[in-house]
């Protein structure tokens, strides 16, 4: 007696099983389910920096920006590209003097996501205002909850869950609106080389400085070898004859 009792059981279990993968598959083929997608305007927000590259060690970018602040640019990707005078430049490409500009554009734009669902049967049970049992046309009972304010359309007037009575054909509709915003961002990075030192003019003359030897300073001035006192021993000797002569004569006169 257990045992029939304890297989009719398993079997119970088993039939609820098989009608629970019914419901489940009835309710996808019988629930109709569109989503929609509109936009609103979108916002652009546009931001420029520029700066001149510092130090480019591997893949590490020192940028002085142009209000005077140093930012360190760690791990640069292989993959980033700077367009430098119409070149597509990597990181080990950039130099120190470079300019570089980068252009970030946010877009914002407002969504709002339409999910609109439709379900059509007959009124199998009612437990207003909370819930409906519709016999659906493959001739599943399914359960449904009644959202706050839904409307059912029977024989095409439009009536809430008290107006439902059992063997009624009803149409019902549920759109749920959710609004999101999506944000996009756009980098644009590019700069340019630093202008090469103008070369001189043409007919202008290049002038080369070349240093001078500096002069030996001079030697002091030394009589010559020939020279020696015997002239004025002479012109000495002179002057003493002369001294006695003019004597000799005074003597005389005297």
């Amino acid at each position: 007696m257990n045992a029939t009792i304890k297989g009719k059981q398993v079997w119970l279990m088993l039939a609820v099983g098989v009608m629970c993968f019914a419901f489940a598959s009835s309710m996808s083929a019988q629930v109709q389910t569109q989503t929609h997608t509109s936009s609103g305007p979108a916002v652009h927000e546009v931001t420029v920096e520029r700066g001149e590259v510092v130090l480019v060690e591997g893949n590490d970018l020192v940028v002085k920006m142009e209000d005077g602040s140093i930012r360190h640019f760690a791990n640069v990707p292989e993959s980033a590209r700077v367009a430098v005078d119409g070149k597509e430049l990597g990181i080990h490409d950039l130099k120190p003097g470079m300019k570089l500009e980068r252009t970030i554009t946010v877009t914002t734009t407002p969504q709002t996501i339409t999910t609109v669902q439709t379900v059509t049967g007959k009124v199998w049970h009612v437990n207003p205002p909370s819930s409906v049992i519709l016999s659906l046309e493959d001739g599943t009972n399914q359960q449904f909850k009644i959202p706050k304010g839904q409307k059912f359309m029977v024989d095409g007037q439009e009536t809430d869950a008290w107006g439902l009575r059992k063997g009624m054909k009803v149409s019902a509709t549920k759109i749920v609106e959710v609004p999101q915003t999506v944000v996009e961002h756009q980098k644009q990075l590019t700069g340019s080389a630093p202008p090469p030192p103008p070369p001189p003019p043409a007919d202008a003359p290049i002038l080369v400085a070349v240093a001078e030897p500096t002069p030996a300073p001079a030697a002091p001035t030394e009589l010559p070898k020939t020279g020696s006192i015997l002239p004025l021993i002479g012109l000495l000797g002179s002057f003493s004859l002369l001294s006695s002569i003019c004597l000799g004569v005074i003597r005389k006169t005297f």
